[in-house]
């Protein structure tokens, strides 16, 4: 009366009594509607501060709820109580501050005590002074009201169980056509990882193969350099020992000129011939001969020699072909080593998010291809 006196004034004007709503909130500590959040705070500040924190948390229920129960009818009143009081607060927030507006409000202990003794009075002299008829016609009623709001209980109830359980049902075809496709996007990513595996064994006795291929073109090759420096190293000792054979020869052909000049100068009939400019034509002649066999020996060691250039440079050639060929065969073996990481990682990559759609998170996204270092040319 004193904290709501419209409010009471209303529920007078029903018949709505306090017992009619209240009594489960203080016989049960607000558990058996209201949400555990709120329950919690209840139940630590009825710890702290005692019993009278039930009375707070009524007044604070009723202060706020005020202008939907004096628009209410007294069904209306009782199913917002029973329904759309305890949904307001499953929110934590809203919860909160029902508490706060809770522990605001004073309600005095000696006013309570002195309700209680008027009522405890007010009750004895109703009872003395009632007819047995009246109370027995207001406890019929009082019980046909508690009958109707079982009942009106009881088909809520019903039909939250109906709710739920076609709710219940729905989800659980949901889960099954999910589980379903889960399945055979599972079995589609088992054959596909079984054709990767496949394809990865191919590419590797291809690899394999390649590299066997490349490793006999090396050795091919170099077989074919040890071959060629062989043949420069025989080439280059040739043409040493043919310059030491023509030093040879030029200082034999010296000194056989000379024993043969000395022997004529020694004969005095040769002498007398040579001292009449025989000699300077003879020495001329011999001359010329010996400067026509020592250039006719010339020309075909130098013949020899250009034939020994010529096998040189044809052999230099073909070395350099070998190089080209030996970093062409790398260039090759460089791009299958990219294509063969490549096809790694996009069967690694196409794997895991298979897998990962499989098991309903997103996408891996798919890693860069480390590109090996480009072979030099």
């Amino acid at each position: 009366i004193e904290q709501l006196p419209d409010l009471h004034n209303h529920f007078s004007a029903l018949n709505l009594e306090a017992h009619m709503y209240a009594s489960q909130w203080f016989l049960t500590l607000f558990t058996a509607k209201f949400p555990l959040c709120m329950v919690f705070h209840i139940i630590d500040l009825l710890l702290c501060e005692g019993l009278n924190i039930i009375f707070h948390v009524a007044l604070a229920l009723l202060k706020t709820s005020k202008e939907d129960l004096l628009q209410a009818d007294f069904e209306g009143a009782l199913k917002f109580f029973r329904v759309q009081l305890p949904k307001r607060y499953r929110a934590e927030e809203n919860a909160r501050r029902l508490m706060e507006q809770a522990c605001n409000i004073k309600v005095p202990t000696k006013k309570l005590k002195k309700y209680e003794k008027e009522y405890q009075t007010m009750r004895e002299s109703q009872l003395q002074q009632e007819d047995p008829m009246d109370r027995y016609k207001r406890e019929n009623r009082r019980l046909q009201e508690a009958s109707m709001r079982l009942e009106q209980e009881n088909d809520d109830l019903a039909h939250e169980l109906v709710t739920s359980k076609i709710a219940l049902r729905n989800d659980l075809d949901q889960a099954e056509d999910k589980a379903d496709v889960l399945n055979k996007e599972l079995l589609l990513t088992k054959q596909r990882l079984v054709e990767t595996e496949e394809e990865k064994r191919k590419q590797e006795e291809e690899t394999a193969q390649l590299k066997e291929v490349f490793r006999k073109q090396l050795e091919k090759a170099e077989y074919e350099i040890k071959k060629t420096t062989a043949i420069i190293a025989e080439y280059k000792q040739i043409c040493s020992q043919l310059s030491t054979r023509l030093e040879k020869q030029q200082a034999a052909s010296k000194e056989e000129l000379e024993v043969v000049k000395g022997k004529m100068m020694a004969c005095k009939h040769c002498s007398d011939i040579f001292s009449k400019e025989g000699a300077l034509k003879t020495a001329a002649i011999s001359r010329e001969d010996q400067g026509i066999e020592s250039d006719d020996e010339k020309d075909s060691l130098k013949k020899q020699l250009r034939e020994m250039e010529l096998e040189l440079a044809q052999t230099k050639l073909q070395l350099v072909e070998a190089k080209c060929k030996i970093q062409e065969l790398e260039h090759q073996r460089g791009a299958l080593m990219n294509e063969i990481q490549a096809a790694k990682n996009s069967w690694f990559s196409k794997t895991l998010n298979s897998i990962k759609t499989a098991t309903g998170t997103q996408p891996l996204q798919p890693p860069q291809a480390t590109q090996p270092p480009k072979e030099s040319t």
